[in-house]
């Protein structure tokens, strides 16, 4: 076995075990939810992340890459659900700036998606 193979199955292991601690953690959210007899936007924030990850996961096994957008909205969602859990406690200027983080993954996104679309209408033109 050369060491290339090595790396594509340690990825691959890697990649199902984070997916199954995914699951379990799924579980493990769900089961507190149903233990406290109400569901926050928390949450359901937490558990959107979740399926997100496991999304990722399966979209590298599909296409053997992980598009760029997922780990941004995975990010994007992460600190709406930081901002959300810190309530009203948190300074000003702490909230303008993961604000403005948010702003700049969202814009991050609409660049990389426009850029695609610019990547892909040229190779159709050059066809």
């Amino acid at each position: 076995m050369n060491i290339y193979n090595l790396i594509i199955t340690a990825e691959k292991c890697i990649l199902f075990f984070i997916a199954l601690l995914t699951v379990f953690s799924v579980g493990a959210e769900m089961y507190a939810v149903i233990q406290n007899g109400k569901i926050a936007l928390t949450d359901l924030l937490l558990m959107f992340i979740y399926a997100e990850v496991l999304g990722m996961v399966a979209a590298f096994y599909q296409y053997r890459k992980i598009p760029i957008t997922l780990p941004i909205f995975i990010a994007i969602t992460a600190l709406c659900r930081l901002i959300i859990l810190q309530g009203k406690g948190i300074s000003t200027v702490d909230l303008i700036y993961e604000g403005c983080a948010v702003l700049l993954l969202a814009i991050s996104t609409l660049i990389i998606q426009y850029g695609m679309g610019l990547s892909k209408n040229k190779d159709e033109h050059d066809s």
